[in-house]
């Protein structure tokens, strides 16, 4: 794989909206996704429960950036007692950008968002057999702290939904 240069990480603007759909579509798999295949017409990525502002991206260098990949942060309830955490619903990498990186720069991203945020600790959920994610999430700090057995049926078999989270130190 030719070295990727990545963009610093920003967030996402409404423009966005086609390529994040398009990541979004071509990185689907039973490997992650709890919802069905999307199939034409697709709905817009962008809407009033998936706003920009919820998202970063990062691109990668070249004479058109192209999105690399995405991350959804987002508190996890509107409640003020929860107000200290925030989760990640969602990240993404294209294909042809896996392996360089940018699972785990959006992930630090993230941290230094939720921080900024108020933040002091980040939770996930990640399907029991995606191994690749897990192992990421293992190696960038998160433990296990709960296992949803057989949560999801998927592909003909139960899956289950596993609950991560990290301290992110005093904001």
């Amino acid at each position: 794989m030719a070295a990727l240069t990545l963009r610093p990480v920003r967030p996402a603007v409404p423009a966005d909206d086609d390529g994040l759909a398009e990541l979004d579509r071509s990185t689907w798999s039973t490997l992650h996704a709890v919802l069905p295949k999307p199939v034409p017409p697709y709905d817009p990525f962008f809407g009033e429960r998936n706003p920009p502002e919820d998202f970063l991206v990062v691109e990668a260098e070249g004479d058109t950036p192209r999105i690399a990949g995405y991350i959804r942060l987002v508190p996890p309830t509107p409640l003020a007692s929860n107000a200290h955490v925030r989760q990640i619903q969602g990240l993404a990498v294209a294909t042809w950008a896996r392996g360089a990186g940018v699972g785990r720069t959006l992930l630090r991203a993230a941290f230094a968002e939720a921080r900024r945020q108020g933040a002091n600790r980040i939770t996930l959920r990640v399907l029991g057999h995606n191994e690749p994610a897990r192992a990421l999430y293992a190696s960038e700090g998160f433990t296990v702290e709960g296992v949803l057995s057989g949560e999801f049926f998927l592909n003909g078999r139960y899956v289950d939904d596993v609950c991560m989270g990290r301290s992110l130190g005093p904001a």
